[in-house]
């Protein structure tokens, strides 16, 4: 029944019904009559909702979604991964360099009222492959894929988590206008021991440029890099991409290479 598969997908993304009524365009009790099975979906809704949920349409009508599995290491996985899982097992190194940018992005603007979520997820994105483009080398090395918000990283809500448990992080809602938003408060100094002075200035250079958009203008301006619009929804975003930047997103000066 698509209607349970929507409803189970809207929870697992932690989305509410308002939300999802509003981006499809019609009112949240005719939202709820989807959800019940007791209204069909016309073609164009039911592609919002894919694309909203990261599966492609396809895979959406038959009401089923290829699972990442995030595994930290050193965690230990007793139960065997189902067929239709794919296991991302994401390196120590490589979670301690996560949580040290997350911490010190949020030190730097994640009191201000337009950082929320989804912008956190763009910003480190951008952190990410502009690193990448400028110095063909990872700052963070975290895995992107392509959804209805833009580049979002697989392993954000499982650190997270590991960082709110250890009184790290704390997770508060807010309203940001109209809308509800899901924010990050720092509770402990980020470890710069962990970043070099060239990654701690490009992270600010970053900052500087973007943090100032909302979480729509965020996404806008991700939609229309090179490196999401090549790939499918749901499909993990290749660093390789940025070396097809167009000249409003690129930020290497090829021509001091000539």
């Amino acid at each position: 029944m698509l209607g349970k598969f929507i409803l189970e997908q809207r929870k697992k993304h932690n989305l509410t019904q308002g939300f999802l009524a509003s981006e499809i365009g019609i009112s949240r009790p005719t939202y709820m009559q989807i959800e019940r099975g007791e209204r069909d979906l016309t073609i164009t809704e039911a592609k919002k909702l894919a694309s909203i949920f990261g599966i492609s349409f396809q895979d959406f009508l038959a009401g089923k979604s290829s699972e990442r599995r995030v595994i930290l290491e050193k965690e230990k996985q007793n139960k065997e991964v189902p067929e239709s899982e794919m296991r991302i097992i994401v390196p120590k190194a490589n979670i301690k360099k996560f949580k040290e940018v997350l911490l010190y992005l949020l030190e730097k603007v994640g009191a201000r009222p337009n950082i929320g979520e989804t912008a956190v997820y763009k910003l480190l994105y951008f952190i990410d492959f502009d690193y990448y483009e400028k110095f063909e080398e990872q700052l963070i090395g975290a895995k992107y894929i392509k959804n209805h918000f833009g580049p979002t990283p697989i392993e954000f809500k499982k650190i997270t988590d590991r960082m709110i448990a250890t009184g790290e992080l704390e997770k508060i809602k807010s309203k940001y206008f109209q809308h509800e938003q899901r924010k990050y408060l720092p509770r402990r100094p980020a470890d710069l021991k962990n970043l070099s002075a060239q990654e701690i200035l490009h992270i600010d250079d970053v900052l500087v440029r973007l943090a100032w958009k909302n979480a729509k203008e965020l996404s806008d301006y991700s939609h229309s890099d090179t490196p999401w619009r090549v790939h499918k929804i749901g499909e993990e975003i290749s660093y390789e991409t940025v070396f097809y930047r167009d000249d409003d997103h690129s930020v290497r000066n090829y021509e001091d290479e000539l």
